[in-house]
Parts: structure tokens; C-alpha cells; sequence
């Protein structure tokens, strides 16, 4: 997993696409609010924001 964010940090460096690195960023985060709440009581008001 290191490996591969090494090499994604170099991609962007070197073709200048740093507008992937929010996307990235965000995609994780709602990935891990998604799993986080799975079966939990906050799933409800989770659910409710989108």
C-alpha cells in the first residue's frame, strides 16, 4: 500500500494533476463514513445527509 501512494504521489508530481488529490481525499472519507456506520445507531442521521 506504501508502494502504490509512492507511486501515485510521483504521478502527480510529475503530470500535474493535483485537482485528483481532493477527489481522492473525499472518495476515502465518504468510503470511511460509509463502513464506520455500517450497522451502527448513527447510520440513520448518516443516511440523512446524502
Amino acid at each position: 500500500m506504501i508502494g502504490f501512494l509512492a507511486e501515485f504521489w510521483q504521478y502527480l508530481r510529475v503530470r500535474k494533476k493535483f485537482w485528483l488529490l481532493p477527489i481522492l481525499v473525499l472518495l476515502l472519507a465518504l468510503g470511511g463514513l460509509l463502513v464506520l456506520t455500517q450497522g451502527s445507531a448513527v447510520a440513520p442521521f448518516i443516511y440523512t445527509l446524502f
